[in-house]
């Protein structure tokens, strides 16, 4: 069976280093990437994507602009194929809410300089993301570093 799915995220920057997530994919296995997930019903990309990064980073952000779609397809345990298509927007942090993201589907947040976030994030679609992120940065644009 295929299935298409729609996803938004988002990149959150403070200026100087990028947000990301540690996860475990559909394999089991431990990847580092960046926060995105299902638009709901009755949400906008840009809705969902706002969401989504507070709840997997705990941080309440801004869209600064699209950043474009990035589409690919997998397969899943049960033979089921997915058309993933997902709609990225740059983000800036506003602030960071406090509150954990669920263990259950986030390991880890943590904060990466650009080079970092580029030679770790695990799909090359994830590290054009965050090469175009480092276009539009905006330094020292917070007065306080976040401290997750």
């Amino acid at each position: 069976m295929i299935r298409k799915e729609f996803s938004s995220g988002g990149v959150i920057t403070d200026g100087e280093r990028v947000c990301v997530i540690v996860i475990r994919n559909i394999r089991g296995a431990e990847i580092v990437t960046l926060p995105k997930g299902h638009v709901e019903r009755g949400e906008t990309p840009r809705m969902a994507a706002l969401r989504e990064a507070e709840e997997e980073t705990g941080c309440r952000c801004e869209i600064l602009r699209p950043a474009g779609r990035v589409r690919y397809s997998f397969q899943t345990d049960s033979g089921d194929s997915i058309r993933k298509t997902v709609q990225w927007y740059l983000m800036r942090l506003k602030e960071i809410t406090g509150r954990a993201p669920d263990p259950a589907e986030i390991s880890e947040v943590r904060w990466l300089t650009f080079d970092e976030a580029e030679r770790t994030v695990r799909y090359p679609s994830d590290r054009r993301l965050v090469k175009l992120a480092r276009q539009y940065r905006q330094p020292g644009s917070l007065s306080a570093k976040p401290a997750c």
